[in-house]
C-alpha cells in the first residue's frame, strides 16, 4: 500500500483496531487513508459486522460477550502477533484507557495508539488526576479533593463552595458514583449515595 499525499509517517505499516463497529470502521478509514494495513477483531456475534468486511484481515477473538473476547487483553495480544500488526489502537470504551492493555501491547513489542502508560496511570484516579492538574496550573472547578472524607470535613467545604454542589467518588466511571447536593441537608445522603 502507498500512504496518502500529506499524510505524516508511520513508524508501522500494519494496525490491529480493538474494537468494533463504528469507531472500528472510522479507525479503518483513516488508516486505509494513511496506507496502513488494517487487521479488525470480532467476537462470534460480529462475525458479519461492517469493520470485519472494511479490513483487510480479520481475527475471531471469542464468544458474543464483550468480557470474553473484546475484553480479553490476552485474545487482543494474540491477535495481533497472530496477523503481523505491529500497532494496536484500541478505539474507545472497552480497552482504551485500562493501564494493563497499554502495558501488555508494550511487552509485546507493539505500538499502543494512545496516551502512554504513565498518563493512562496519573488520569486513573480522579483525585490523582486533579491534584496533577491543579499541581499544573489547570483551572479546575472549585471544590474540596482532599484526603480527608468523613462528613464534618465535606459539609465544610461544600459550605465554602456554596450550593448546590456535586459529589463525586473519586473511583468508579460512567457518572454512576455522582450525586446533586442542593443543600447542606442533602449533602449526607448524596455522600452515601455517591
Amino acid at each position: 500500500m502507498t500512504q496518502a499525499p500529506n499524510a505524516a509517517p508511520c513508524r508501522f505499516s500494519s494496525l490491529l483496531i480493538a474494537n468494533r463497529g463504528e469507531i472500528a470502521c472510522r479507525i479503518i478509514a483513516t488508516a486505509r487513508r494513511m496506507g496502513l494495513r488494517t487487521i479488525a477483531v470480532y467476537s462470534e456475534a460480529d462475525r458479519d459486522s461492517l469493520h470485519v468486511s472494511m479490513a483487510d484481515e480479520a481475527v475471531l477473538i471469542g464468544p458474543p460477550a464483550a468480557r470474553d473476547s473484546y475484553l480479553r487483553i490476552d485474545r487482543v495480544i494474540g491477535a495481533a502477533l497472530a496477523s503481523g500488526a505491529e500497532a494496536i489502537h484500541p478505539g474507545y470504551g472497552f480497552l482504551s484507557e485500562n493501564v494493563d492493555f497499554a502495558k501488555a501491547c508494550a511487552e509485546a513489542g507493539l505500538i499502543f495508539i494512545g496516551p502512554p502508560v504513565a498518563a493512562i496511570e496519573a488520569m486513573g484516579s480522579k483525585s490523582a488526576a486533579k491534584a496533577l492538574m491543579a499541581s499544573s496550573g489547570v483551572p479546575l472547578v472549585p471544590g474540596y479533593h482532599g484526603s480527608e472524607q468523613d462528613i464534618a470535613t465535606l459539609a465544610r467545604a461544600a459550605d465554602s463552595c456554596g450550593y448546590p454542589v456535586l459529589v463525586k467518588a473519586s473511583a468508579g466511571g460512567g457518572g454512576k458514583g455522582m450525586r446533586i447536593a442542593d443543600s447542606a441537608a442533602q449533602l449526607p445522603e448524596a455522600v452515601a449515595a455517591a
